[in-house]
């Protein structure tokens, strides 16, 4: 495999020179650089990442936290990240939450293993991290940006949906179908976006009418296991609901399974609605009716001010995102009480 030495002595130029010429940096004369041009090609010459980074001073990677990979929540997110850095000639290296410690201080770990590698920008999903956290890491020059979350005070590196929003609209789509009667399998409390989204639901309950008090809610942890366990101690309290609102598809996928083992029928006895329509959604059984949040948009826009200050790209970039509710079919109109 041919070397930049291999470029600047057929060129007839100085390994300084033919590096000026590939990182684009520096002044060249113009026909020794068509020189140095006509021999990378006659080589074939491909410099090495660990080359690239090098002449440009760039590592061309992207760093990206994120607490766990499980579930369908967190794959399409990177997904998009890693499609759309590979089509501008830049990849990804990823770091987990995953390990000892608590999740603070998992989530700085692997985001100075990120900054240790040579990232030059970072992509951060947490719910533990704090607003002096992130402050830091830009006081100390590292271009981050983080997603789904929002700080006060750093508003312009923060991208996500507006969950009081996804709330609200979670409400609307069950009181279309005259609900009356709910419960609620929440994520942890600690999580900012869960508490937006539940805030965001029972204050629309209240707008038209609803006595939130009497709502069942219950808090779990955004997996399957926990939406099982919720439903079961909501159907085994006994006290009647025929609307279901969870704060995420992999929860309602778990209330779902146990409905299914209790002879509940869904909807007929009881609506069951999801939040962030994600894959597990579309393959539920039945079809699980989500609030669709824009994950796909919200990354690329976040990914887009990130590499457009790392690399002074000009990316379009926007800040509104748009929630609806994907309809399939596990919401219906309230069953009548007594029936």
């Amino acid at each position: 495999m041919p070397t930049i030495k291999d470029v600047a002595r057929l060129a007839g130029v100085g390994v300084g020179t033919a590096s000026r010429v590939i990182s684009g940096k520096g002044s060249v004369a113009a026909a020794t650089a068509e020189r140095v041009r006509e021999a990378i090609a006659e080589l074939n010459f491909r410099p090495s990442h660990a080359a690239r980074s090098l002449l440009s001073g760039s590592s061309q990677m992207i760093g990206v936290f994120i607490p766990l990979l499980k579930g369908t929540f967190y794959t399409p997110i990177l997904q998009v990240i890693d499609s759309t850095l590979r089509q501008h000639g830049r990849h990804m290296v990823v770091a987990f939450g995953q390990g000892d410690g608590e999740e603070r201080a998992q989530a700085l770990e692997g985001i100075q293993f990120l900054i240790d590698r040579g990232c030059d920008g970072l992509v951060v999903m947490s719910n533990a991290l704090l607003e002096a956290d992130v402050q830091s890491l830009k006081s100390s020059k590292h271009h981050i940006v983080v997603l789904n979350r929002h700080f006060a005070r750093l508003k312009s590196q923060c991208f996500t949906a507006d969950h009081v929003q996804g709330g609200v609209v979670a409400a609307r789509a069950l009181l279309k179908h005259r609900h009356s009667h709910f419960a609620v399998i929440a994520g942890p409390a600690t999580s900012p976006d869960n508490v937006e989204r539940v805030q965001g639901f029972m204050g629309e309950l209240a707008r038209h009418g609803i006595d939130t008090a009497q709502v069942q809610l219950l808090y779990s942890d955004f997996s399957p296991q926990g939406g099982w366990a919720c439903a079961q101690t909501l159907i085994e309290g006994g006290h009647p609901f025929t609307a279901l609102f969870c704060a995420n598809d992999e929860s309602a996928v778990g209330a779902l399974s146990y409905f299914q083992q209790r002879g509940i029928r869904v909807p007929k006895d009881i609506s069951v609605l999801g939040y962030d329509d994600t894959a597990s959604a579309e393959y539920a059984a039945p079809r699980l009716s989500s609030v669709h949040l824009p994950l796909r948009e919200v990354t690329l826009n976040g990914l887009h001010w990130l590499m457009n200050r790392c690399y002074g790209s000009e990316l379009p970039i926007k800040r509104e995102f748009e929630i609806g509710v994907t309809w399939r079919d596990s919401v219906g109109p309230a069953k009548p009480q007594g029936k």
